[in-house]
């Protein structure tokens, strides 16, 4: 079995960590906060950010992200979008040379709009980069439901090690080599899991949802076709699992932040109080810069951002929406 670190305990770094470790390998976990650190090695529990979850008791945690990859066959990265450089920055010392990565972020970066795998590939040159995405709600991984996701990279063999690693009875594992398409589909669902949730929340009806998952399938794909991407990626796991998923499923913090938009809530308010990260308000941003780099024409994010960030109502953006030029559905 190998050792494995993975660096971030947020749910879904948690959720993985515990998959590990029930395979049978030797985990550490790094944790920024000292209270996780405490629950996971005393309670096999993180109280934080999985509650309810009992974890595998092969999963140690530390509060030193260098101690924890020092000596490790794989590595995971689970830090938010917004943070993923610096860790990888801080650990790149400490990395044992050759030492496969997997990226379970989702999101693309602010200013730079790279995608994560590229941030890593930056700050930890000589990994080989592997990208983990697909629907997967952390709470249900860890209460062994079944789930199925994908290991994709441009190195057949760093994509292989972490299908044998993390595969399992209930957790399913494919690889793929469209890391573009894969990361893509995995960042710009977030965005369109807002705008479901807006709809939901401003009580339009599942006609509306339809509609909107959709066509959000469509701008995702063009955009990624600019970029790259596949087609196909954006049918499979990546794409539309994870896309319906997130706009439908009741545990996704996207979704509910855009249902708590729709109900009258301002942004501020909808992500009070709140411990985990919505990727997808960030990337809602990000998401409308790389459309304008690229030349792409993405309506439901300019809509989501004008909501979000521009003082725009869900009705007003919703009549312009329904308002657009009339077009052929395969065109733009």
């Amino acid at each position: 079995m190998s050792r494995v670190a993975v660096v971030g305990a947020g749910a879904w770094g948690t959720a993985l960590a515990d998959v590990l470790g029930r395979n049978g390998h030797d985990v550490t976990l790094w944790a920024r906060e000292a209270d996780v650190v405490e629950s996971v090695n005393a309670r096999h529990e993180n109280a934080r950010f999985l509650a309810g979850a009992t974890l595998d008791p092969r999963v140690r945690a530390t509060g030193d992200a260098a101690a924890a990859v020092r000596a490790a066959d794989l590595v995971i990265l689970a830090a938010p979008s917004a943070f993923l450089r610096r860790v990888a920055q801080q650990l790149a010392a400490a990395l044992p040379p050759g030492v496969p990565v997997g990226v379970a972020t989702k999101g693309i970066e602010e200013g730079s709009l790279a995608l994560m795998g590229d941030v890593v590939e930056a700050e930890l040159p000589g990994h080989a980069v592997v990208a983990l995405s697909g629907p997967s709600f952390a709470l249900e991984v860890a209460r062994r439901q079944p789930t199925a996701i994908v290991s994709a990279s441009a190195d057949d063999a760093a994509a292989a090690a972490f299908q044998r690693a993390l595969s399992s009875d209930t957790f399913r594992v494919y690889t793929q080599h469209d890391v573009r398409g894969v990361e893509l589909g995995g960042s710009l669902k977030n965005v369109m899991a807002v705008a479901t949730g807006i709809s939901e929340g401003l009580g339009l009806g599942l006609n509306a949802r339809a509609a909107l998952i959709t066509r959000g399938l469509a701008e995702m794909t063009r955009l990624g076709l600019a970029l790259g991407a596949e087609a196909a990626t954006f049918a499979g796991l990546a794409g539309m699992g994870d896309l319906v998923l997130t706009c439908t499923g009741a545990l996704s913090r996207n979704r509910a932040v855009g249902v708590a938009i729709g109900e009258g809530r301002t942004l501020d308010e909808a992500l009070a109080g709140k411990e985990t990260v919505a990727e997808g308000v960030v990337t809602t941003r990000s998401a409308r810069a790389l459309a304008a780099r690229t030349g792409v024409e993405m309506p439901i994010v300019e809509a989501t951002h004008a909501i979000l960030f521009e003082g725009e109502t869900p009705a007003r953006a919703l009549a312009r929406l329904m308002g657009r030029d009339l077009k052929h559905e395969q065109g733009r």
